[in-house]
């Protein structure tokens, strides 16, 4: 019988307690280990952090060479930080431990354009160990690249991608609506976004992998982010908003060749968003439209992680994407 693939859990916050319980769950995984820098929960059953209904009997520990003194793993699980210059050591300390990772790192996704010198460093790392490194989640991972790209499978030819996701806020975790500047002024959101991290990460890797991988050449990339204000007061239960505050924002991605746009990601989050889906629109031979309901961004980036899982320890060694491996799909 197949043995089970052993993973460890890097990084307990909100996701990351998500993924393990479903790691916990899954036939063919076992959970090993968890790793997270929050003295608050070092030294506590992984189960107990996690949430799950029984201890694991393994405690959580700071770093990841304490885990490994007391279990052996094949793959870790990394949801830590969004952005190479914090996550990067740690994708390299888990490779030179001689592990696969799957991480939901946004930057990690598509990361030749904007990253390159980087990505070569994780993927000669990765080599080196004989390792795999993938990032993922549902946006970027899935729905504006993996997914359109897939769709354009059954397409003679492409001349524009259009993506657009709009997300009631309302229904997901109190981070994600801070994320979002939800409850600030609009000077303070303009503030916030002028200094960076704030808003949603991934629509630079996600254009690039549309552009590379369609065979178009991105001369240019704009990026734009406006505030979506609230006409009316709001209220869920992580935030209070009055009228004329942020309730979100509206981030439009735009990617163009010599001849002009060629792609259009537009990325809409706000708490009491009506249109709450997904619409991918291909225009080319033939015209496509496909309409998604219910992509919960956490549900479904906790999903995606752990179904890689199996993909990722069975491929070649070297920093991956969601393009390079075999259908992800649930197990």
């Amino acid at each position: 019988m197949t043995q089970p693939i052993r993973v460890i859990q890097y990084g307990l916050g909100p996701i990351g307690c998500a993924v393990a319980r479903l790691a916990a769950s899954r036939d063919g995984l076992t959970l090993v280990g968890g790793v997270d820098i929050d003295p608050a929960k070092a030294g506590r059953d992984v189960g107990e952090v996690a949430g799950l209904p029984a201890p694991l009997g393994v405690p959580v520990t700071r770093t990841l060479a304490e885990t490994l003194d007391r279990t052996g793993a094949d793959v870790v699980l990394h949801t830590t930080s969004s952005y190479f210059d914090l996550f990067k050591p740690q994708i390299l300390e888990i490779l030179e431990a001689g592990l696969d990772v799957v991480s939901t790192a946004e930057e990690l996704s598509f990361p030749w354009r904007d990253h390159r010198a980087e990505a070569e460093e994780i993927d000669a790392a990765a080599r080196k160990a004989g390792k795999t490194v993938l990032g993922t989640g549902v946006n970027p991972g899935f729905l504006m690249d993996t997914l359109p790209l897939a769709l354009s499978g059954i397409c003679q030819e492409v001349r524009h991608v259009a993506v657009t996701r709009v997300i009631n806020a309302s229904t997901r975790r109190g981070p994600f609506q801070k994320k979002i500047g939800a409850g600030m002024t609009v000077e303070a959101f303009r503030e916030q976004m002028a200094a960076g991290r704030m808003g949603h990460v991934g629509l630079p890797e996600s254009m690039a992998m549309l552009f590379d991988t369609l065979g178009q050449r991105l001369v240019r990339y704009e990026d734009g982010v406006e505030p979506v204000v609230a006409e009316t007061p709001v209220e869920t239960e992580h935030v209070r908003v009055g009228a004329g505050q942020v309730r979100g924002l509206r981030q439009v991605a735009r990617g163009f060749t010599d001849t002009g746009e060629f792609a259009v990601l537009t990325f809409i989050a706000a708490l009491a968003e009506e249109d709450d889906g997904d619409t991918i629109r291909l225009t080319g031979r033939p015209d496509l439209e496909v309409r998604l309901r219910g992509t919960n961004g956490d549900l479904s980036t906790v999903a995606i992680a752990v179904n890689a899982v199996r993909r990722v320890h069975e491929a070649a060694p070297g920093l991956v994407t969601m393009r390079d491996l075999p259908v992800v799909s649930a197990w």
